[in-house]
């Protein structure tokens, strides 16, 4: 009898599901892009899901496939592909574009900040407690104007209950310091695994805010720390890395 299970990207995030096929060499090529994924070899990833798209899998499945193999793209600090891939997945899937904020972070490294904000803007009616819409917005809307018209624009947030995260929405909006935020993120009694992840996102939004202010050598000072742990942090911790590695900001090899 055929096995007839089979591994598929769906959604975001590399959310690995179980669908139902017998073409056994979809299951391969999508089983072998899996086992790349678990590597975090992203160069094998793609390569696996090119062979599973060239195969022709009906249009949900290649959706699917293209959502996958976009973030995979966006790891190897392949903007404009990753975008391209997005852009495939939501052909199909258009009642997705408002969630879709990972094209909203191609977006702003392509270059793209006009469609960088409205998709935030979109991705806000959606998911209206979360500071890093607000900053990305604010990112995307401070490269496509001036910082005046950014911060003036800047989402307001009152839900987001991650520390330090309202801290970061204060800095953006000129009411708080680097130096509380991080603070913020050290303050209180938590796991090790908790403070880690504070003090990640600090890091990055740290570095994100004097990116923004035009401070490269202190953007960098909080960068590397940040994308140092990315592979412990999700797709967030992959945008610190390819943030890192397109701003060319040597990262030293977590301890």
């Amino acid at each position: 009898m055929k096995r007839v299970l089979v591994l598929l990207a769906l959604v975001m995030c590399m959310d690995w599901s179980l669908i139902a096929t017998e073409d056994e060499a979809l299951q391969k090529a999508l089983l072998q892009a899996r086992t790349a994924d678990r590597k975090r070899d992203h160069g094998g990833v793609v390569k696996h899901l090119t062979a599973a798209l060239a195969l022709k899998p009906g249009a949900v499945a290649a959706a699917g496939l293209h959502q996958a193999r976009g973030e995979a793209h966006f790891k190897l600090a392949k903007i404009k592909e990753s975008i391209a891939d997005f852009d495939a997945y939501l052909k199909v899937n258009p009642e997705r574009d408002p969630h879709h904020w990972m094209r909203g972070i191609s977006y702003y490294y392509s270059g793209e900040f006009v469609k960088g904000h409205k998709q935030f803007e979109r991705h806000q009616t959606v998911n209206s407690n979360d500071v890093e819409n607000a900053v990305w917005h604010f990112l995307c809307k401070l490269r496509a104007t001036d910082f005046k018209t950014a911060r003036k624009s800047l989402i307001p947030i009152k839900g987001d209950g991650r520390v330090p995260m309202m801290e970061v929405h204060a800095l953006f909006a000129g009411k708080s310091t680097p130096e509380k935020v991080m603070a913020k993120a050290l303050a209180g009694k938590v796991g090790e695994a908790q403070r880690a992840r504070r003090v990640f996102y600090a890091n990055l939004y740290l570095a994100l805010w004097f990116e923004a202010l035009g401070k490269d050598k202190e953007a960098a000072k909080y960068l590397k720390p940040a994308a140092a742990v990315a592979d412990d942090h999700g797709y967030m911790g992959d945008v610190a890395r390819v943030h890192a590695i397109l701003r060319k900001v040597k990262v030293p090899k977590k301890k």
